[in-house]
């Protein structure tokens, strides 16, 4: 053979590597590119029949940022990624922002701020909310990696002994918010049934255990957080619902009531601590404690898609908020009630219907703030064989599932108080998550970037989040001893 021959033999040799290269490159971007994609259900080399890989995205396949460079996802997971658009993760985050807590911000916000402190707290703390939590998606990919939990991220950046500490902080954050949905839902299954007797026979543990038992229905139908999909419509349109109605009737109070007492009410310094805790209130208010769980869920380009759904968070996802925070704050004053619906009047069948969109939109929410452990429960428990909805798996949530939230259940039942210790965890997890640890990665990760001023003003933030989460816990604490003495375990609140 001639070097001629050679050289045009091992020229085709190259262009057929080549074009198999680009088949697989343009096969990876089809399956990511339609979100009802799935992978083959035909048995690959070394595959048992009727086995299949993990859900979603093993280690060993890339992930395309935005510049076109693949990233290795930090770890397998069994539950769906890389696969929603921008919009339905932003409907998961306005989901969360318009979720039944909404209805009681005219009492926890506005009463202990005022018109002036209220309305610039709601505003400002859009402000570095949105920010944090930009910076936040922005360290999505970092060293390679595609981070797809919160704890990769801070493991990743500090090491391991970090990584169990965000892990815990996360779960206790995610464990309180869950157990005060279902608590959130007893309660609005207990102003439907008072609308109606007023007989004192459906106590609110019994609504509370209720609420649990039909999240738990629902958890074990939904496999994982892109499954929402067209549940997000329907917990949109539940919010709606009771904000609009809550909204109207509050209008309606407000022009036929004689003239309200927006003073602040408590002695100075009851008045101190109820700021510092509605302060806590704000920044609860607009985030989720989980935002790469969020965003591991969303399409390439993963930073610039999750910025798209961040802006509709804060912009048109949050107006629902203010108008109903303002309106019942307007309508009723520093008597606002800590659950809107209880002080607006109307037609009880009215009523009736908020109550129930809020216990029902309650529902989904919880969900979404209960992925991230049911995505750690099902990866490393789960089988990891068969699809999402074989009879193995459903079995699987039954009991996962359902044994966690029974003691979410349990919690919530015992200590209907829960917005007290909730309003700690806030002090201890959400204000270190979402302000302190992602200004401080940021520098670490960034720090050659950025300039001196950048430097100053990052660690401004820091330093300032560190002293008022440490505020707020002291305020929660003694929030928490005055109503210890006042409740008792499984009040009818």
């Amino acid at each position: 053979m001639d070097a001629s021959s050679s050289s045009c033999t091992t020229t085709e040799h190259h262009l057929q590597e080549q074009d198999e290269e680009d088949q697989g490159a343009a096969a990876f971007s089809n399956y990511y590119s339609s979100p009802s994609s799935s992978l083959p259900t035909q048995p690959g080399p070394g595959e048992v029949e009727g086995e299949r890989a993990p859900l979603l995205l093993p280690n060993k396949i890339m992930a395309a940022d935005e510049k076109g460079d693949r990233l290795d996802i930090s770890e397998d997971t069994a539950h769906q990624i890389s696969v929603d658009p921008w919009y339905q993760v932003g409907f998961v985050l306005t989901t969360g922002v318009n979720s039944a807590y909404v209805l009681g911000y005219s009492g926890s916000i506005m009463v202990p701020l005022g018109w002036i402190g209220g309305t610039c707290g709601l505003i400002l703390a859009a402000a570095i909310s949105m920010y944090a939590n930009a910076l936040l998606a922005r360290l999505h990919e970092v060293g390679g990696k595609r981070h797809i939990r919160y704890r990769d991220l801070a493991g990743h950046i500090y090491g391991r002994k970090m990584y169990a500490l965000t892990w815990g902080l996360q779960y206790v954050n995610l464990f309180m918010i869950n157990t005060g949905f279902i608590i959130l839902a007893g309660q609005a299954l207990k102003a439907t049934y008072v609308l109606f007797r007023d007989d004192g026979v459906l106590k609110l543990p019994y609504c509370i255990a209720i609420s649990g038992f039909v999240c738990a229905l629902f958890a074990f139908g939904i496999p994982y957080l892109s499954a929402l999909r067209i549940w997000l419509g329907f917990s949109t349109v539940f919010s709606l619902i009771y904000i609009v109605i809550a909204f109207v009737l509050s209008l309606r109070d407000g022009t036929t009531t004689p003239a309200r007492d927006y003073s602040i009410p408590g002695s100075h310094s009851t008045r101190v601590f109820s700021t510092i805790g509605a302060v806590a209130n704000l920044v609860f208010a607009y985030n989720t404690g989980m935002l790469p769980e969020i965003q591991a869920t969303i399409r390439p380009p993963v930073v610039k898609n999750m910025e798209k759904a961040l802006w509709f968070q804060f912009t048109a996802g949050s107006l629902p908020l203010y108008a109903v925070t303002f309106m019942g704050y307007w309508a009723y004053g520093s008597s606002t009630s800590s659950y809107l619906l209880n002080s607006v009047k109307g037609p009880i069948w009215i009523k009736a219907i908020a109550n129930l969109s809020a216990f029902l939109q309650t529902v989904i929410a919880l969900h979404i703030f209960a992925s991230p452990m049911y995505e750690f429960l099902d990866t490393k428990y789960g089988s990891g064989h068969g699809g999402p909805f074989a009879i193995h798996n459903i079995l699987f949530r039954v009991l996962v599932r359902g044994g966690y939230l029974t003691i979410n259940t349990l919690v919530a039942a015992m200590l209907p108080f829960l917005g007290d210790f909730m309003s700690l965890t806030g002090a201890l997890s959400t204000f270190p998550l979402t302000f302190v640890l992602a200004n401080h990665m940021y520098l670490m990760v960034k720090w050659h970037k950025l300039s001196a001023l950048q430097k100053c003003w990052h660690w401004l933030n820091v330093v300032g989040f560190s002293a008022l989460a440490a505020a707020a816990a002291v305020a929660a604490l003694r929030l928490i001893m005055h109503d210890s003495s006042t409740y008792h375990f499984f009040a009818d609140l």
